[in-house]
């Protein structure tokens, strides 16, 4: 059987304020959603061009 043990902690109005001040945390501001770039495309197709090639099986053999 498990017993649990409840600890009151003793502490100022001022300590008890400093305490809510530190655990409250602001409001995160709603940012606009990621915009597209155009130049990534630019910059994705060209690596894309220059890519080496895949090797070819030699003929003679």
């Amino acid at each position: 059987m498990l017993a649990q043990e409840t600890l009151r902690l003793v502490a100022t109005p001022t300590e008890a304020a400093a305490i809510g001040t530190l655990m409250v945390e602001p409001e995160a501001t709603v940012s606009d959603p990621p915009l597209p770039a155009p130049e990534a495309a630019g910059f994705l197709l060209a690596l894309l061009l220059l890519s080496p090639k895949e090797p070819k099986e030699p003929k003679g053999k």
